[in-house]
């Protein structure tokens, strides 16, 4: 089943008939006949959408909106009505409760499935992004959300530039965007070289050839990196169901059927802002709980979760191309002591500056992790056994050679560092298979360390099977 689609209108043959609709495009249907059960069985269901009749026997679709958006549990589910000619502030009323659509009989199949298809990808994919966010919060790893509401940048794509300005003049005063005019030619170039607009609003030639034309914009919209979540809403001057359907297919958000209305506009806009910035504040709060999973707070060298699944792939590129690598477990010396002379923040202090150091004595190429409280992870991918031992060299004067400024302590301090080291990608000795296993370097390496440590410390050593 694609998914499970409420119908709810209280004429048992205005339900049979849609439901052999939806049914036959491999929906599973739940039907209601009042808002009062629509609610119920919202709640124990669950659909992806619901189909409402404009008017219903306990209120109508803005009633029922109103009364799901009061629960968490139904809240974000969308909501389409269905209905005969209504006047327009029925229709705005309806729209305004959070009603995402209102379509009028005679409904088009072709359009109302369409319709449907494009309803329940928004909705998928922001329940997605949206168990995400919950995830990250559970966490505590997500911004708090802020009231702000920036101005947006909203561009009409047009061929009849003439009538699309007269639109956005009386758009304004309605609208706290940025809005401005263009062909579908300036639009792209306007991309390459201003901020990138919220919102797309594509105004479509009444000539079917021409609008099918003009619809190609959505598929270059999408596909760019930097416009995909982009808000496109698309506006016919002419109704065209097969026109719509397709650019609910490719992609765009919103649309307008029967030309154009400033005050249902304007509300459709400003719908289609505040998704995007859910949108966006969602992504980024997932961004952000990706980034603190894999990323070692004090420090901000990668953790031990990010640090091993990449030495992994590392092993398995050095098995596919032959060339070797280096893994390193370097451990700070006696540490223990620096945290009891001087305090945790000292300890911290010196954390820090030694992941500092060890970035800046790896390549952009190599990967440094913090693996342990004072223990380091390094892997060079590509690198040879003299490379690879001048790196480790290169880090322990880094650290032992220049001492380390600390809170608690009116003197630097002296630091160093012990490192061991395993080759992967080589042979082990006479007729034995290639050491190229990430788990079983790293423990070659932590032997190596140590063997390093019981030498005196402040050195490398490098683990006797890849010797």
């Amino acid at each position: 089943m694609q998914g499970k689609i409420l119908i709810v209108d209280a004429i048992a043959t205005n339900r049979i008939v849609l439901k052999v609709k939806l049914a036959s495009a491999f929906y599973q249907v739940v039907q209601a006949s009042s808002v009062a059960e629509a609610v119920d069985l919202a709640r124990q269901h669950g659909p992806e959408l619901i189909i409402s009749a404009l008017s219903l026997p306990d209120g109508g679709a803005a009633e029922l909106c109103g009364v799901l958006r009061k629960s968490s549990l139904t809240e974000h589910i969308p909501i389409m009505a269905i209905g005969c000619r209504a006047n327009t502030d029925t229709r705005m009323t309806t729209l305004e409760a959070g009603v995402h659509d209102v379509i009028l009989k005679p409904v088009d199949d072709t359009l109302l499935l369409g319709r449907v298809r494009s309803l329940i990808r928004a909705h998928n994919a922001a329940a997605e992004w949206q168990m995400r966010e919950d995830t990250s919060r559970a966490l505590g790893l997500a911004e708090p959300s802020t009231e702000f509401e920036p101005m947006g940048h909203c561009v009409f794509v047009s061929s009849d530039q003439a009538s699309t300005l007269g639109w956005v003049a009386q758009l304004r005063p309605l609208m706290g965007s940025r809005l401005i005019c263009a062909t579908a030619k300036d639009a792209m170039q306007t991309i390459e070289k201003e901020a990138i607009p919220d919102i797309f609003v594509l105004v479509l030639p009444q000539d079917h050839q021409e609008g099918t034309t003009a619809l190609n914009l959505i598929s270059t919209l999408r596909a760019n990196a930097s416009t995909r979540h982009a808000g496109v809403l698309v506006m016919q001057t002419t109704p065209n169901p097969a026109l719509a359907t397709n650019a609910l297919d490719l992609g765009a958000d919103d649309l307008m059927t029967d030309g154009f209305e400033p005050a249902e506009l304007a509300l459709r806009l400003k719908a289609l802002s505040r998704r995007k910035r859910m949108g966006e504040q969602m992504r980024a709060t997932v961004r952000t709980g990706l980034k603190a999973a894999v990323v070692d707070p004090l420090t901000g060298l990668h953790n031990r979760r990010y640090a091993m699944p990449h030495l992994t792939r590392i092993a398995e590129h050095a098995r596919s191309t032959g060339r070797p690598f280096a893994v390193m477990v370097a451990d700070l010396d006696h540490f223990k002591r620096i945290n009891d002379l001087y305090g945790h923040a000292s300890g911290d202090s010196v954390l820090a500056e030694v992941a500092h150091r060890l970035r800046g004595s790896m390549r952009a190429v190599d990967m440094v992790a913090r693996i342990g409280g004072e223990e380091f992870m390094i892997v060079m991918p590509g690198t040879t056994l003299a490379d690879a031992r001048l790196a480790a060299i290169r880090i322990c004067n880094n650290i032992s050679q220049c001492p380390f400024d600390i809170p608690g302590s009116n003197e630097p301090i002296a630091v160093t560092i012990s490192i061991g080291m395993a080759i992967g990608g080589v042979l082990t000795g006479d007729d034995q298979p290639l050491l190229d296993n990430g788990e079983t370097l790293l423990d070659h390496a932590d032997k190596a360390l140590y063997s390093a440590k019981m030498r005196g410390r402040n050195q490398v050593t490098l683990s006797r099977p890849a010797a």
